[in-house]
């Protein structure tokens, strides 16, 4: 555990000015050098605000009278500011968490839209035939397409902290909250990329036609994506799911979209066969003549391990144990998105408010985003089932 000089602090807080040092705070945290449990909320009230020994020592509840006549006059700024940054330090922290598995493989699109029409300039195919001297070249992009991304949906908590927490330090349990809140909010966040992902929530629309994200063959759809009866074994089933890839074709010109499966996903239940198939330093291939054991091409694969996937693939119907065999592969930063009107921001709430008065919440600090995952275009995933 660091050991914070409070009046180093405050006299940074003072030279620096509030931008810079609440800055330089939130980057110490972030690089590790200080962590949100480091603090003390008592003591940071106590080096951050004018006469603040005697400002906490009236945070007392039996003493409501010098603090109705105190809290008019002090400035609590400085220390609203760093408990600011440390609550949200704390929120992001959880909120980013190594368990939201498909927050970090899907790429987020910044938008200021409600849902928003994304151009796709419509290509010509092969049409790079030999150009005679003084002939004109041709243009890419007679024809257009688009894919439209649906609403976007707004998400927050808020995190009180109130004078008995300062008074009594329960910085703690103020971080715990924190960490709640960020929690929670990245719980949503990956639960609604999950349902997209497993295609339990549809949107893909193309062109003003609404489509499914997995075809199997017998579905006759415009391409297929999902494969059943391909249980995660060995590099045979690997070899299935890539070659569903190579059916798949641009829809304007024909020409096949090339596809750089990158990522496999797979539930808990095949953790070891993942390991065993992708990160094996050989491969063994029969053939007529007998068994011959290469190289492994497959380590070139990224594979990750998704419980939370695996929870939602079940809470859209599925049986637990045909859920298990569930699995995906792909590029999965070309076939998902997540429209984000504004990340993870975390506001203070004005000084004097109703609920100081009412509950002895002293400030509160709200956390929101706002966003919802797309399909970009669902021919860069393939879906497996045993």
């Amino acid at each position: 555990m660091a050991t914070i000089c409070y009046r180093e602090l405050r006299r940074r807080y003072e030279l620096d000015g509030p931008q810079a040092t609440v800055r330089h705070l939130g980057e110490a945290i972030q690089a590790g050098h200080l962590r949100p449990e480091d603090f003390s909320l008592r003591e940071l009230a106590e080096a951050l605000v004018p006469d603040g020994r005697d400002w906490v020592r009236n945070l007392n509840p039996r003493s409501d009278t010098v603090l109705r006549e105190s809290t008019e006059a002090v400035d609590a700024t400085a220390f609203l500011q760093v408990t600011g940054q440390i609550v949200y330090s704390k929120i992001l922290e959880s909120y980013r968490s190594e368990a939201f598995v498909l927050s970090r493989l899907v790429p987020t699109i910044p938008t200021r839209l409600d849902g928003e029409r994304i151009p796709g300039v419509g290509r010509l195919g092969d049409v790079a035939a030999p150009i005679h001297p003084g002939m004109p070249y041709p243009h890419v992009g007679l024809s257009e397409d688009y894919v439209e991304t649906p609403a976007t949906t707004k998400h927050g908590l808020i995190v009180p902290i109130t004078r008995e927490a300062i008074f009594f330090d329960r910085t703690g349990l103020v971080l715990r909250r924190a960490a709640e809140v960020g929690q929670i909010l990245g719980l949503s966040k990956e639960k609604r990329i999950s349902d997209t992902v497993i295609g339990a929530v549809n949107t893909y629309r193309w062109n003003g036609q609404s489509f499914n994200t997995y075809y199997h063959a017998e579905d006759q759809g415009p391409w297929v994506n999902a494969l059943a009866g391909n249980e995660l074994v060995d590099w045979t089933s690997v070899d299935k799911a890539e070659n569903l890839f190579a059916e798949m074709v641009d829809p304007t010109t024909g020409e096949p979209i090339l596809v750089d499966a990158t990522t496999v996903v797979v539930t808990p239940a095949y953790r070891q066969a993942a390991r065993r198939i992708f990160f094996g330093h050989e491969l063994s291939v029969q053939t007529a003549a007998g068994a011959i054991v290469t190289g492994n091409l497959l380590r070139t694969y990224r594979v990750y391990e998704s419980r939370l996937l695996y929870r939602r693939i079940i809470a859209s119907g599925v049986p637990a144990d045909q859920a298990r065999s569930w699995w995906f592969l792909g590029d999965f930063g070309k076939a998902f998105a997540y429209m984000e009107n504004w990340p993870i921001t975390v506001t203070q709430s004005p000084p004097g408010s109703e609920a100081e008065f009412t509950q002895d919440i002293l400030v509160r600090f709200k956390a929101s985003e706002r966003g919802a995952p797309a399909v970009l275009d669902p021919r860069y995933v393939v879906r497996c089932t045993a």
